[in-house]
């Protein structure tokens, strides 16, 4: 990567992070094709699927079993010093690295809204200004993460996670067209929950307000988050108040671990 590649100079590009599991990048295939959707929808050409494969097993040796996470980076390659992309090539990097994952999640509510009509709504995009923002100030509160409406004050997601409520028995996260991102780990959840028969469904759009994290607090509701690093993570805290964990969203913890451990390359479904 150059110092005018596009990628680095206006943040024009798309990622995926995979945890490795057991030596092996778990949910490869999935990230592959979130990848594949993410630069189709910026009007990047198809990132060669066998280049980042060989480019994966090259750093996967290179760490030797020190690795516990990937990142897969394509941008439309070096460009001029302004908005519009030069003619290529693509640049692609494969990077891994040592990062411990926290046990649970504290979060706080971000006071800024995730616009659900922009043009990156639903992109791994590697503009992440605004995360990189709400993430600082989550760090500043003493969390971890903040978790963020949309611009009709629904709940949407976290800067890096998507999110989970329990509510009178039953499991819920929000639609994608809340704004919210398509996650790994959100749409294994869905599916694994659902072939264990655990009742878990993707609300109609405006069914969460921000309300329920007020209900969080009061013990009424139970909240998670999901992310490839995270898994299904409990939420301890929001805003400093303690919160219990759901027995629901335990049992889909551990439902999600098992899986994840005999299955390390699920198979792609229908998107939810």
């Amino acid at each position: 990567m150059t110092a005018t590649d596009h990628g680095l100079t206006v943040g024009d590009g798309v990622f995926e992070t995979l945890r490795i599991r057991d030596g092996q990048p778990f949910a490869l295939t999935r990230h592959l094709a979130r990848l594949r959707y993410s630069a189709e929808r910026i009007g990047l050409s198809e990132p060669s699927a066998d280049e980042i494969r060989g480019a994966i097993d090259a750093v996967m040796e290179a760490g030797r079993g020190r690795l516990t996470r990937l990142r897969v980076t394509v941008t439309s390659g070096q460009g001029p010093m302004s908005s519009a992309r030069g003619e290529g090539p693509q640049t692609v990097v494969v990077t891994g690295g040592e990062a411990s994952r926290p046990r649970v999640c504290h979060a706080v509510r971000a006071p800024w809204h995730r616009n659900e009509r922009s043009p990156l709504t639903g992109v791994k995009s590697t503009s992440y200004g605004e995360n990189a923002v709400m993430a600082a100030y989550a760090r500043d509160k003493g969390a971890d993460e903040a978790i963020m409406a949309n611009t009709h004050g629904n709940l949407c997601e976290g800067t890096a996670t998507n999110v989970l409520v329990e509510i009178d028995g039953e499991l819920l996260t929000p639609p994608l067209a809340s704004g919210c991102l398509p996650g790994i780990t959100r749409g294994l959840a869905l599916e694994w929950a659902a072939d264990a028969g655990l009742p878990i469904r993707v609300t109609a759009p405006g069914e969460l307000t921000m309300s329920v994290l007020d209900a969080a607090i009061a013990g009424d509701t139970h909240l998670a988050v999901t992310s490839s690093t995270r898994g299904v993570q409990h939420v301890a805290s929001l805003d400093g108040h303690e919160l219990a964990a759901g027995p629901l969203l335990r049992r889909l913890g551990a439902l999600f671990e098992l899986n994840a451990e005999r299955n390390p390359d699920p198979a792609p479904r229908r998107s939810s």
